[in-house]
């Protein structure tokens, strides 16, 4: 990862409340095309607003959250439909349908936006499964599943439609550590083979430190570093230290 890569995100001085209570303040960051930067901080400190964000489900008060040159918090219907199509998003919870197979799961988004044929859906859907190991479990459905297939599967279904950028909410939330660790191998995988812009939120310093390029560190509201690993193990906060695992 060079500094020449072109910027695929863009935070310009965002800030979000809700009511009194202020989320992120006067926060700017950018990822460049192909990096991963994961997002640390303890509880509360704004990671999830950031990703909902990024992806539109919430508008900044302030400033401009920019994908490529497109600022998703002005845009509305169409065009914001458009934008969140080179997105990606895996959910904490993985959130898929419980009333439907894995197949009909990652079908669906293909069905609704884009005009492939049944075989290039049947196709793109068995390719998904493959990437995170699943291709023999199409049929089965949600509740058949452990806790770590699900996010597997979860991750097929928001790598679907070959996303650009991928948004990662607590990859590792209720996995033992060996079922994390194959989490962490398919987000190397998307980033060394599909050169994936990815940002991930995550509480897991062991996974973070495996995955990430450079790593966001937020605290009572503002973007308190955003380096790499080596520089912030000697970070002068001793929050920031202790966060990436350098104390």
């Amino acid at each position: 990862m060079t500094e020449s890569q072109p910027a695929a995100i863009v935070f310009d001085k965002v800030s979000k409340s809700f009511g009194s209570k202020q989320v992120l303040q006067e926060v700017s960051f950018s990822v460049r095309q192909g990096e991963t930067v994961c997002l640390l901080g303890r509880s509360g400190t704004g990671k999830s607003v950031t990703l909902k964000l990024l992806i539109g489900l919430l508008r900044a008060d302030i400033g401009k959250v920019l994908i490529g040159q497109d600022n998703i918090s002005s845009l509305e219907g169409d065009d914001l439909s458009q934008l969140r199509r080179k997105m990606g998003f895996l959910f904490q919870s993985a959130a898929l349908f419980d009333s439907a197979t894995l197949e009909e799961n990652l079908a669906l988004p293909l069905r609704r936006l884009t005009d492939k044929s049944k075989l290039e859906i049947e196709y793109a859907v068995h390719r998904a499964l493959a990437e995170v190991g699943l291709a023999g479990d199409k049929y089965k459905m949600p509740g058949e599943l452990s806790g770590g297939m699900k996010k597997r599967a979860g991750l097929a279904r928001a790598l679907v439609l070959e996303p650009e950028i991928l948004l990662v909410d607590e990859p590792s939330s209720g996995l033992d550590r060996i079922t994390a660790s194959e989490i962490d191998d398919l987000l190397l995988e998307q980033k060394t083979k599909r050169r994936t812009t990815i940002v991930i939120v995550t509480h897991d310093v062991h996974g973070a430190r495996r995955v990430g390029d450079r790593f966001a560190v937020l605290d009572k509201a503002r973007l308190v570093a955003f380096d790499t690993l080596q520089c912030l193990e000697n970070h002068e906060s001793k929050t920031v230290r202790t966060l990436v695992g350098g104390q």
